[in-house]
């Protein structure tokens, strides 16, 4: 590839691994507190159907972001409600959850724009170059010439490092998803705090869906999320529960992804499926790789029901 061959490669890959950054980095939150949400493609679709009917009711891509961020977070309470609250098992709900935001977001799809839908054309969110870093040769344009969401993921990854292991309330939400017993113990309101981290990490999901629909794809179409969600949660595995190791590992995939098109694109005589699943078998084999010793949250997946 020469010199604009590959600075299109790593923007296409940053662009693509964007969404997953989000979608994860509120994930870590979660799956630190001990909850794992399986609900997060739920989040996502919801967030991407609310930033496009908020974007096209107010024409500001803007207000779309917001609207999408606050569908997450309520498809992030509904979870909550169950696998914290009552102490549902979270796999279970979480699953209920997809499917059901899935279907709810077709069924509200059709009824606004039709029983066959319509194509949308969504306002959208122009890119922000940074002055000077954007000029930077090769991964300039890639990094800085991005929409606002993505700066907010890069801002989002060193700020959460620090809120887990630098403050008083990353320790606390450390301990509830490492020894809930120990926290209760010292004072910790186990629920509230995973509670509260749920919520959070559906909206970033929330986010990371009105980034696809009104920075990536420019429209709302029924399943778009397109097991991101999923994918997430593997960004999050591989990622070893670090918010900054979180952001280089769904660029990885992201890079991925890019790679499958620039190989399909310079004409390599293979199935186009062995291109479709290039991103998965990379990211497996990071996994298999770099994951090793790493050790999830002691909790996660457990449920509280002490308070």
């Amino acid at each position: 590839m020469n010199e604009i061959e590959i600075a299109l490669f790593l923007e296409s890959g940053v662009r693509l691994g964007i969404p997953l950054a989000l979608a994860a980095l509120g994930e870590t939150i979660t799956e630190r507190s001990g909850v794992i949400n399986i609900g997060l493609e739920g989040s996502i679709i919801a967030g991407a159907l609310g930033g496009a009917v908020g974007a096209l009711a107010f024409g500001d891509p803007a207000v779309g972001v917001m609207a999408g961020a606050l569908a997450g977070v309520a498809v992030a309470f509904v979870f909550a409600a169950f696998a914290i609250g009552l102490g549902t098992d979270q796999i279970i709900t979480g699953t209920a959850i997809t499917l059901g935001g899935l279907g709810l977001t077709g069924a509200v799809y059709q009824a606004r724009f039709g029983a066959t839908g319509t194509a949308l054309t969504l306002p959208t969110l122009p890119s922000a170059p940074v002055p000077l870093l954007s000029d930077i040769p090769w991964i300039g344009g890639a990094l800085f010439d991005q929409a606002p969401t993505a700066y907010v993921a890069y801002a989002l990854a060193p700020a959460l490092w620090y809120f887990l292991f630098r403050t008083a309330w990353g320790l606390e939400l450390r301990a509830v998803g490492e020894a809930p017993i120990a926290a209760h113990a010292a004072g910790v309101r186990v629920r509230r705090v995973r509670f509260l981290a749920t919520v959070f990490g559906g909206g970033l999901a929330g986010l990371a869906g009105a980034h696809l629909a009104l920075a990536h794809a420019g429209t709302f179409a029924e399943g778009m999320s397109a097991g991101r969600g999923f994918i997430a949660i593997a960004v999050v595995v591989l990622g070893r529960w670090n918010p900054l190791l979180v952001l280089c590992a769904a660029l990885f995939f992201g890079a991925a992804s890019a790679l499958q098109f620039f190989l399909q694109a310079f004409g390599f005589d293979a199935p186009y499926q062995l291109f479709l699943a290039l991103p998965y078998v990379l990211t497996l084999a990071a996994l298999a790789g770099w994951v090793g010793r790493s050790r999830a949250p002691a909790a996660l997946a457990l449920p509280w029901r002490s308070e």
